[in-house]
């Protein structure tokens, strides 16, 4: 039996694109395989937010290509939306799908094996070089492309992803795709099209049936996760979602992925801190604090507005998780703009930062500014980094003595069993217990994760691991 194997680089909706892959293979009849270097088809889900990622992919390739060079290498994704005819180029490569394809791509990678050319053209043929037919083109080599006008795809694709890192115990489910923001920085709207969302029955379905198959918390993300709705008959908002879920499923908790700031609305925040079956954490992208700098990021708030946001979530939820992406050496940034944010990261009421050095990417406004030296972005960063740190760190200790929410991971050294509290902190637990358990566990101390023990199961509406205890 012919087997295939998907790696998955970048965001959790590529992971998620990634899990819907594997479903399309499984349903025509092929196995997975253990690793890339034993598959008969092997899948790269490729992202493009940096030129980093590229390179990422790019070296991927040549990897698979010298342990495995039988295997019929497929590439998708963001990186072959955007340049498929460069990658197809490269040495080892079979077939290139873009996301436009992505929701065939299964019948198109095995049929593209067939020795029929017959209903391809080349590409250079065509208007552009983008396949306008939906059925795809080959190169002068014979190597078959896939990819149209991503603005005309209106195809989501949906299948739980679940992170083996955490002992597949907390599903991440994508309800949204696209994005109808252009920041001036980034490329995902070109290589993901516009904002679209997954019917509010079928997520509530996908949500049943993981609540069915035993799981006790489950993540929903999107590209523009806030957006979710708008696109809908019913015109319907985000906390109409979140709303539903936790009154028409029996799930135990959910958790909200990033949300943009102007989605944060007065109704969610307060839904969120009413809710014990919704995680107190909120991850707010920032990016920058400083006016000039957003408003040349084409971003859709301003600093107040940002803090505003933040100060209502504080309020509502004293011990919630509060995270943000933050990016350094933006086009033009001057010691001034990132001295705004960094004094605005040590006001703040943040508990951990993604911070990431600006990436320029082709066909982007902001890749025509005046750049900012790569050595000055990167020391940016690292300062960001130390003062997250150190804030991360006062937020912890400030549980030392108290009882928090965790749920167990399927994730043990031989001491401890790694858990997740309700507020996003690592936490470790002496001995070893069952995973995908919501548990109640006394913090005894910090170094750079809390440590603790279980004391009790939570009284929880909904919840479903009664019987949960140390493994002896």
């Amino acid at each position: 039996m012919a087997t295939f194997f998907v790696e998955n680089f970048g965001c959790r909706a590529t992971q998620a694109d990634g899990a819907s892959i594997e479903r399309q293979f499984a349903n025509r009849g092929l196995s997975p395989a253990e690793n890339a270097s034993s598959a008969d088809v092997v899948v790269l889900n490729t992202c493009t937010v940096t030129a980093s990622a590229d390179q990422d992919a790019r070296s991927a390739i040549r990897r698979l290509r010298r342990s495995n060079p039988g295997a019929q290498i497929v590439v998708t994704g963001c990186y072959a939306q955007r340049v498929p005819e460069e990658i197809a180029a490269l040495p080892g490569v079979s077939s290139v799908i873009g996301n436009s394809h992505k929701h065939r791509l299964a019948e198109l990678a095995l049929g593209s094996s067939s020795n029929s050319t017959s209903s391809f053209v080349p590409i250079s043929a065509l208007e552009g070089c983008w396949p306008t037919n939906g059925r795809g083109a080959r190169t002068n080599d014979e190597r078959p492309i896939f990819v149209s006008d991503i603005f005309a795809h209106t195809e989501l694709m949906a299948a739980p992803v679940f992170d083996s890192a955490n002992g597949r115990t907390r599903p991440n489910l994508k309800v949204q795709d696209g994005c109808d923001n252009r920041c001036s920085f980034c490329v995902i709207p070109s290589v993901r099209g516009q904002s679209r969302s997954l019917p509010l029955a079928r997520v509530v379905d996908e949500v049943n049936g993981l609540v069915s198959a035993g799981y006790q918390e489950v993540v929903i993300s999107g590209i523009n996760l806030g957006r979710w709705g708008h696109d809908l008959d019913g015109h319907y908002r985000f906390e109409d979602l979140v709303r539903t879920i936790v009154s028409e499923t029996s799930l135990a908790k959910l958790r909200i992925s990033s949300v943009e700031p102007m989605d944060w609305s007065d109704e969610l925040i307060a839904l969120m801190a009413e809710s014990p079956r919704i995680a107190k954490h909120a991850h707010v992208p920032m990016q920058s604090a400083s006016d000039a700098v957003l408003r040349r990021m084409h971003r859709k708030y301003r600093p107040w507005h940002y803090y505003n946001k933040l100060q209502k979530i504080r309020a509502a939820m004293p011990d919630a998780a509060i995270g943000a992406d933050v990016m350094t050496g933006f086009p033009g940034e001057t010691d001034c703009e990132f001295e705004e944010t960094r004094r605005a990261i040590e006001e703040l009421p943040f508990t951990y930062l993604h911070v990431f050095t600006y990436s320029s990417r082709p066909q982007t406004p902001a890749a025509s500014l005046p750049q900012v030296p790569v050595q000055i972005a990167r020391e940016r960063n690292r300062v960001l980094r130390e003062v997250a740190s150190q804030k991360k760190l006062e937020f912890m200790r400030g549980f030392i003595g108290k009882t928090l929410e965790a749920i167990t991971l399927d994730v043990f050294d031989g001491h401890f069993t790694e858990a997740l509290t309700d507020n996003y902190l690592r936490l470790q637990l002496s001995g070893r217990h069952h995973p995908n358990q919501w548990i109640k566990a006394r913090v005894q101390r910090v170094e750079s994760e809390l440590f603790g023990l279980i004391e009790e199961l939570p009284a929880m509406d909904g919840f479903a691991g009664a019987g949960a205890r140390a493994t002896p």
